[in-house]
Order: C-alpha cells, then sequence, then structure tokens
C-alpha cells in the first residue's frame, strides 16, 4: 500500500467540497440567531448585574464572581464541547447547548440571590461553551471555504448586534420585571433558536478522523496558521472588552451625561457590525487577504485606542470608539475564516473550541493589563501599554502569517498524522 502524501502545513491546495446541504442563507440563518443569543446573554447579564447590583445585595466580591462564571465556565468546556461536536455532528451539540441555555435561564426566573444568579449564570457559560464553538464549526462547513469570510462576517455581525443590543434590552427587560423578567426572556430566545436549528440546519455527517497523538495535538496547536489568527482575535476581543468598560469611565471624567458616555460603545459595536459582513466579502472575492487584513485591522485597533491616551476628549472618543470598532470588524471575520480554510473540517470543531479561548483570554487579559498598568501608573499608560501590544500582534501578521491564496480557489490543509487509523 502506499505511504500517505505529506503535505506541509502551510500549503494551499485546491479545495474539496465536503458538504453541500442546500441554500447556505436558509441553513446558516439559525446560527445567527445562535451566535446573538451567546452575546446577548453575556452581556445583558453582566450589564444588569452592574446596574442592579446595589438593589439586589452584591458586595463587590460576590459581584465579581458572578461576572466570572459565565466566561470561566466558556474557558474550561470549550474545547471539549468543540471535540465533541467533531465526534457526534454539530446540529445535536447546538441544540442541545441552547436548550441547555434555556433550561439554566429557567433557574434564573426563581430568584435574585446571589446562589440562584451564580448557578444560573454558570449554566449559562456552560451551554454557551457547547453551542458556540459548534455553531462556529458548522458555519465554517456550511459556507465552505470559498464563502467563509461572508458567512463569518454575517455570524460576527449578529454577534455584534447581541452585544450592543443586550445591555439596552437588558436594561429594559429589568426596568419591566426585574431579573426574572430577562432571564425569561433569554430563556425564550435560546429555546426558539433551538427549535429554528432543529428546524432549518441540515444534519452534517460525522467525518471519518485519524487518531492523532499528543505531539500531533501540541504541533496543530502551535502552527503559525493557529497561532497568528488566535492571537489577533484575541487581540480584538481584548481590545473590545477594554473599550466598552473603559470608553464610558473616560466619558464619565469628562462629566458627559450617562447616555453620551453608553454612546460610544454603541459606535463602536455599530461600527463592527456593519464593517464586518464587507470585510468578509472582500477577502471572499480576493480582495483582501487575512494577512494583510489582519495586520490592517490590529493596526487600526492600535491607531483607536491610541488617542483614548493621549488625547481623551469628547470628539476623539468617538472617533476612537468609531475606528477601533472597524478594526474589530476587519479582524474578526479574516481571523475565523483563516482558522476554517485552514483546518481539515473532520477537526473544525475542536479548532474553532480552541481557538475561543483565546478570544476568551484575551477578553480577560485586556482590562486586566489596562487595569493594573492604570493602578500602578495612569490610565494613559495601560491604554498605551494595550496599544503597544496589540500593535506588536499587527506586525506578526504580517512577518508570521505565511501568504496564500484566499480567493474562492481556496485551500485546504491537510496534515499527515501519526496514526492513520480513523476513529470509529
Amino acid at each position: 500500500m502506499n505511504p500517505p502524501s505529506h503535505r506541509t502545513p502551510e500549503t494551499p491546495t485546491k479545495a474539496v467540497a465536503t458538504v453541500t446541504p442546500g441554500p447556505p442563507g436558509r441553513a446558516l440563518a439559525p446560527l445567527y440567531a445562535a451566535g446573538f443569543t451567546t452575546a446577548f446573554g453575556a452581556h445583558s447579564i453582566a450589564a444588569g448585574l452592574g446596574a442592579e447590583s446595589g438593589g439586589i445585595g452584591l458586595g463587590l466580591l460576590t459581584f465579581g464572581v458572578l461576572l466570572a462564571l459565565y466566561d470561566v465556565a466558556e474557558v474550561i468546556l470549550k474545547p471539549v464541547f468543540g471535540s465533541l461536536s467533531d465526534r457526534i455532528g454539530t446540529k445535536p451539540v447546538i441544540i442541545a447547548g441552547l436548550l441547555g441555555f434555556a433550561l439554566a435561564s429557567l433557574l434564573g426566573t426563581m430568584g435574585t440571590t446571589p446562589l440562584i444568579l451564580g448557578l444560573a449564570r454558570l449554566g449559562q457559560g456552560a451551554a454557551a461553551s457547547a453551542f458556540s464553538p459548534a455553531s462556529s464549526a458548522a458555519v465554517a462547513r456550511l459556507a465552505g471555504p470559498g464563502a467563509a469570510g461572508s458567512y463569518f462576517g454575517k455570524y460576527g455581525s449578529w454577534k455584534g448586534l447581541g452585544y450592543m443590543l443586550g445591555p439596552l434590552l437588558g436594561a429594559g427587560l429589568i426596568w419591566v420585571g426585574g431579573f426574572p423578567t430577562l432571564f425569561m426572556a433569554m430563556a425564550i430566545i435560546s429555546a426558539a433558536a433551538a427549535l429554528w436549528v432543529g428546524i432549518s440546519m441540515p444534519a452534517l455527517p460525522v467525518l471519518p478522523r485519524p487518531r492523532y497523538t499528543i505531539k500531533d495535538l501540541v504541533h496543530q496547536s502551535t502552527r503559525r496558521s493557529f497561532l497568528i489568527p488566535t492571537v489577533a482575535l484575541a487581540g480584538a476581543t481584548g481590545a473590545l472588552g477594554v473599550a466598552v468598560g473603559f470608553l464610558p469611565l473616560l466619558g464619565t471624567t469628562l462629566h458627559l451625561p450617562l447616555i453620551a458616555s453608553m454612546a460610544m460603545v454603541a459606535v463602536l459595536a455599530l461600527s463592527s457590525t456593519l464593517t464586518q459582513p464587507l470585510v468578509g466579502r472582500w477577502r471572499d472575492q480576493g480582495r483582501i487577504s487575512a494577512r494583510i487584513g489582519m495586520s490592517l485591522g490590529l493596526a487600526l485597533i492600535a491607531a483607536g485606542i491610541i488617542p483614548l491616551a493621549v488625547a481623551p476628549q469628547p470628539v476623539m472618543l468617538y472617533l476612537a470608539a468609531l475606528v477601533i470598532g472597524c478594526g474589530i470588524g476587519i479582524t474578526t471575520p479574516l481571523g475565523f475564516a483563516r482558522l476554517a480554510s485552514t483546518t481539515p473540517p473532520e477537526r473544525m470543531g475542536r479548532t474553532m473550541g480552541t481557538a475561543e479561548i483565546g478570544r476568551e483570554l484575551g477578553d480577560a487579559a485586556g482590562p486586566l493589563i489596562v487595569g493594573a498598568i492604570a493602578t500602578t501608573a495612569s490610565i494613559a499608560a495601560g491604554l498605551g501599554t494595550l496599544a503597544l501590544l496589540i500593535a506588536i500582534a499587527s506586525v506578526l501578521s504580517v512577518l508570521l502569517l505565511q501568504r496564500t491564496t484566499e480567493a474562492p480557489a481556496l485551500h485546504r490543509q491537510t496534515e499527515a498524522p501519526a496514526s492513520q487509523k480513523p476513529n470509529v
């Protein structure tokens, strides 16, 4: 028997269609709803806890723990559920995750004690850990490498809409009926999304998977084609976390009204939401590559942060929000599309779950870096440090990510693992 052919990890090859499950728009639409659900759930509860912490008797430590539970669950469980989706299929994992999110949300309707809120938020984070990476993997497989940019742009756009509307709708629902009303709304949204996925999303076949050794797994997770897009996504998410927290803070220090300070976050989210589908479409048309695009997006983010550090004036804050949002909107779909186009479909879930860890770590590290430096020096020093780190990531994207064709001719990366025996 002839030995398996070996390709270098970055060698572009002609794309092979793995799934053609009908109209992509109809099949992918419920996945956009799943993306909206996780973003809306995370930010609406977080904003609500911040606004109502005094009214429901939360101390600072308890408040911090409740905020962290959602992210802690995601960091631990996303790779697990991503790998599970490769083994049993993405559709059942997405549906189970959305239904789990609905059940966890129903738990939150039972009261506002720290225990109930903590269990509900932990359950929501665990459920989101299931359907979030599985949804990303399903988008990648349904769209195919030729349209990955466009559909990840739309997917990211709907998540951005959830980030933007979460605090606003969450505040309105809490005003109407408190946290139970907000949790009930999230239970209805996630249950409806689960039903939609069940009806409209085709069942993707489970593909035979080679048996990878630990050495293979380490190699796959440290390749430039995985590491650089993941670092770019982490940088974009870290900047988002910093901007959402520090833009209103800077607005307050300038004595702007609360609504004017919160409007800066809306400008950032809207800018990112509108940019992502456009950039994704450009990628698929071959007008921009992941290598150049991610570098440009990160450079824009860094350029947007600098005015926050050196010239925090009202007009500059809004301009910075616009530029940072554009940078995030450029980086995010290109990063995910690059991962999708360089990952074998049989392990797409594990790759997306592992990449999501990078995003979560960036989301946590960004505010921590800025906050720690601001405490010992100044806010300007903290923001300047973040801008420098993101600028370094921009340079690394250009220097270390290999040039490959990103146009619809496209490629699918393959590897030769240590063992060629498929798991059954």
